[in-house]
């Protein structure tokens, strides 16, 4: 079994480490065991479902680590499965916490996340005055260790976002950076389905009266739902700057189109005036005005330049040139 931790605590301080064959029994309140397992199969969750009582459907949903967050209650213990996140490239990447929650024990099943409870585990077992709260104050530790692990990750698509809206000013949005905006798109769409129902988790665990979950633990729960909601808000804000630079882009571009359409057009009017003159006196007719008079050749360019001058200027005025 892939065991990361299994300890025995008592008031809020270590007592020990445990062995899952041998399991201890916490008679008293303020007496519980933290397991902490990464990517055990059934066989393996079935020896702590015959020891706690784990229902069998909760079992069956931390083996195959395909759920949205949920809570479900059974009997006097409750499930709860949570969804980790983390950026890969520009993708986010997924993973699964399952946690048993019962008076006497809590149970964390880690599939694919990156982020151990290590760190975790070592910062309760620093606060005795917090931890000999209970199970309750641990499933919080966790889920609030879970969200504030969302926060880096929606920091590191805006970075990437508001650095192709600043190249957006400067030159055309290029393939690969308008597919890379398109999927950041599509990864904040699946993202909010996630936090949403997040929320939602954490919102049942504020508001209802469910088993193992002190009344006095709903401000701590609270407070984790509060960076859920920063967090959703954040989300929702990004995919209105993702809107948002498509917008910009399309506008710079149209601007710049235009741009180059009067500059041509003014270019073809300029162009307009030697390219008149000259195929007037390019006709091969016996009689055309000033053909032998003397210096009419310099006075034909002179007026070409001069008209081409005269425009030259009016566009350049206009802003066309």
């Amino acid at each position: 079994m892939t065991v990361v931790a299994a300890t025995l605590y008592r008031a809020g301080k270590v007592v020990g480490p445990v062995a899952l064959d041998d399991m201890p029994e916490c008679h008293g309140d303020d007496e519980f065991v933290w397991i902490g397992l990464y990517e055990p199969d059934e066989a393996e969750l079935q020896t702590l479902a015959a020891r706690y009582g784990l229902h069998p459907l909760a079992v069956e949903d931390a083996v195959k680590a395909n759920q949205l967050p949920k809570v479900d209650i059974y009997g006097d213990q409750l499930f709860v499965v949570t969804r980790t996140a983390h950026l890969d490239g520009d993708h986010i990447r997924y993973g699964e916490t399952a946690i048993f929650v019962g008076k006497h024990h809590v149970i964390s099943v880690r599939h694919g996340s990156a982020r151990a409870h290590t760190a975790l585990r070592r910062d309760l077992e620093a606060a005795p005055a917090l931890l000999r709260r209970g199970t309750d104050y641990v499933l919080h530790a966790i889920l609030d260790f879970i969200v504030d692990g969302y926060l880096p990750m929606v920091d590191q698509i805006e970075e990437c976002v508001l650095d192709i809206e600043k190249s957006t000013l400067d030159s055309f949005l290029d393939r690969e950076q308008v597919g890379r905006l398109f999927t950041f798109r599509r990864q904040l769409i699946r993202f909010q389905r996630s936090i949403a129902a997040m929320g939602e988790v954490v919102g049942k665990l504020v508001n209802l009266d469910l088993p193992c979950i002190d009344r006095d633990m709903r401000p701590y729960f609270r407070d984790v739902l509060d960076h859920v909601r920063r967090v959703e808000s954040m989300t929702a804000t990004l995919r209105e700057v993702l809107g948002q630079v498509f917008e910009v882009s399309n506008l710079l571009e149209q601007q710049r189109q235009g741009t180059i359409t009067r500059q041509l057009a003014a270019w073809a009017a300029i162009l307009a005036v030697p390219t008149a003159i000259a195929g007037i006196y390019g006709m091969n007719f016996d009689y055309m005005p000033e053909l032998r008079v003397r210096g009419a050749y310099f006075v034909a360019l002179g007026i070409i330049a001069v008209l081409c001058g005269v425009l030259y200027t009016r566009f350049k005025a206009l802003k066309w040139l």
